[in-house]
């Protein structure tokens, strides 16, 4: 079964960037959609950001439209989300995860949660 591992957040400024990662190992990457989603304290998981198993399509929920860009790398076995324009209602612990399908990305989800990676936007 693959397994996902998330790195990169941090405490950043208000208006500043990050790049997170999330690394696959444990079975074939490349066959999956993947996407992110995070979870603000005392909110629901939501869905941020999905990308297409080729990396040819892509979505985003409007909140961080033109702001977060995700891509991946399937030779690496990876996936990222480069945040820019970061705001305070961005921090939440961010996740990655499989689904199978990209046009309800949450709906075909699919696999156990990581342990998520951290983001704080705080001045």
């Amino acid at each position: 079964q693959v397994q996902f591992t998330e790195s990169g957040g941090g405490l950043v400024q208000p208006g500043g960037s990050l790049r997170l990662s999330c690394a696959a190992s444990g079975g074939t990457f490349g066959n999956y959609h993947m996407g992110w989603f995070r979870q603000a304290p005392g909110k629901e998981r939501e869905f941020v950001a999905a990308i297409s198993w080729s990396g040819g399509s892509t979505s985003y929920t409007n909140s961080v439209k033109g702001r977060f860009t995700i891509s991946r790398d399937n030779a690496k076995n990876t996936v990222y989300l480069q945040m820019n324009s970061l705001k305070p209602e961005d921090t939440a612990v961010y996740y990655c995860a499989p689904s199978t399908n990209l046009g309800d990305f949450s709906s075909g989800r699919f696999g156990s949660w990581g342990q998520g990676t951290q983001v704080t936007v705080s001045s």
